[in-house]
């Protein structure tokens, strides 16, 4: 962490209001990116942004400075949008596949690769529970054992709903590649 980054947070624990616009103006993108992985609407996107990042100034002194600060964050604009989605009882997961049926790829021979831009474009058209356990897995490179534990589901339910987010993002790809070429 670069000395700027450390007299920011520690002025930010004094709520220096300077300071606390500075905080906001370096990372504001990179944070609302991650809060628009997972909620669809700008609008809630942008409260449960504006709720995070609050929660991030007045928990700032409860960083300890050890790890990733930017990490630390991300954690918390992460937990914000979890719990919105749960409180607007978005955040259902429920299908569970048989183990057998976890260790098929769903990839198929000569499929061509996804960009980053076009799965980004996808996933607002996934279901909220798929949604946000790729986001979890891909994204923010948890293990399916924490993931489970912080959605309360089981580690075999994450794999699933993981695995149909991937088919599903395939799905939507090709069914927009086959219309453009039709076109």
């Amino acid at each position: 962490m670069s000395h700027e980054v450390r007299k920011i947070i520690q002025l930010c624990s004094l709520q220096d209001r300077k300071a606390q616009r500075q905080l906001y103006e370096m990372y504001k993108d990179t944070l609302f990116a991650v809060v628009s992985r997972y909620i669809k609407s700008p609008h809630d996107a942008e409260d449960v942004f504006i709720n995070g990042f609050y929660k991030i100034l007045t928990n700032i002194d409860t960083f300890s400075g050890q790890g990733s600060f930017e990490g630390w964050m991300r954690r918390i604009i992460i937990n914000e949008a979890l719990m919105f989605l749960r409180k607007n009882a978005r955040l259902q997961i429920t299908v569970e596949l048989p183990e057998y049926e976890l260790a098929e790829d769903i990839y198929q021979e000569g499929q061509d690769e996804i960009t980053y831009g076009e799965i980004m474009k996808i996933l607002n058209e996934l279901p909220d529970g798929y949604r946000t356990v790729f986001n979890l897995y891909v994204f923010e490179d948890f293990k399916h054992r924490e993931i489970a534990e912080l959605l309360g589901i089981s580690v075999n339910t994450s794999k699933s709903q993981y695995l149909l987010a991937k088919k599903k993002i395939l799905d939507i790809y090709n069914s927009k590649k086959n219309l453009s070429t039709k076109n």
